[in-house]
């Protein structure tokens, strides 16, 4: 038989892609940061270089423009004359001042002055705007850099699941362990089979989630995941497998999710 494509992949990614819903552009805009912390490494390195870019040319920009309207770019090495901002004869100039400023580097060469009421209000807004630019780009990033995806590499589950006798109950088992010594708290388990069905009434759902008891009424759930354990799920008269036979098992269309949530200790 060939082979069927999978609901989630075993790297955890699903293979599910949405469509005709309308208004889905607009829709990720308005979650702007979680859309950013979504996509990927070169597209999040491309936006965060772009908009300082962006915003370093438009500050230095008006920078510029003050020198000008106020004609301090003519008279800059006149020493009677005090303008706006000191030593800033063109656009370059003003770059440098720009960013001196914002990354607080303070040669002391180029320096604004009392005499310049416009430059003092647009100071005072590149310090706001800087700040939020910081905030958004350097948590996004952070948050990014945080996230479990890689952590998740190094929880293992075993390629195969088995079906056999345990304590004298037919039992569907599988392993899974943490490869590294820091610990996940409050580690727990839980297994969804997915599979088509009609209902009474002639329904047909393509993907119908079932829960598969893996402990839940006895806290076997809960994992004290130090070294490889062994999930079991009974196939009782409970179990949605009560019914299949081991030939059966062979033709059916399913698909057991294992899901493993907890918190990594080392980093929340």
């Amino acid at each position: 038989r060939g082979k069927r494509q999978r609901f989630v992949d075993k790297n955890g990614r699903c293979n599910v892609q949405h469509g005709n819903l309308g208004g889905e552009t607009s829709r990720y805009l308005s979650d702007l940061f979680t859309t950013l912390v979504d996509l990927k490494w070169r597209w999040n390195l491309f936006i965060f270089i772009l908009t300082y870019t962006v915003a370093w040319l438009f500050m230095a920009s008006m920078w510029w423009v003050i020198a000008y309207m106020r004609g301090d770019l003519n008279k800059a090495h006149d020493d009677s004359y005090t303008p706006c901002v000191a030593n800033v004869y063109n656009f370059p100039s003003a770059f440098l001042f720009f960013v001196e400023t914002e990354a607080t580097i303070g040669y002391g060469y180029r320096y604004i002055t009392d005499k310049c009421p416009e430059g003092i209000i647009l100071f005072l807004f590149q310090s706001i705007l800087g700040s939020i630019v910081d905030a958004f780009l350097i948590g996004c990033m952070f948050i990014k850099m945080s996230q479990p995806k890689k952590r998740a590499e190094t929880l293992m589950f075993s390629e195969h699941a088995a079906i056999s006798m345990r304590d004298g109950k037919l039992t569907l088992m599988f392993r899974v362990g943490n490869l590294r010594n820091s610990h996940m708290v409050s580690a727990q388990i839980r297994c969804k089979l997915l599979k088509s069905r009609q209902t009474p009434e002639g329904e047909f759902l393509p993907l119908d989630q079932l829960e598969l008891d893996v402990g839940f009424s006895t806290g076997a759930d809960q994992l004290f995941l130090v070294s490889p354990l062994t999930i079991c799920h009974v196939i009782d008269s409970k179990s949605p497998f009560y019914d299949l036979s081991q030939r059966s098992m062979h033709t059916e269309q399913f698909e057991i999710v294992v899901i493993l949530e907890g918190i990594v200790e080392t980093t929340g």
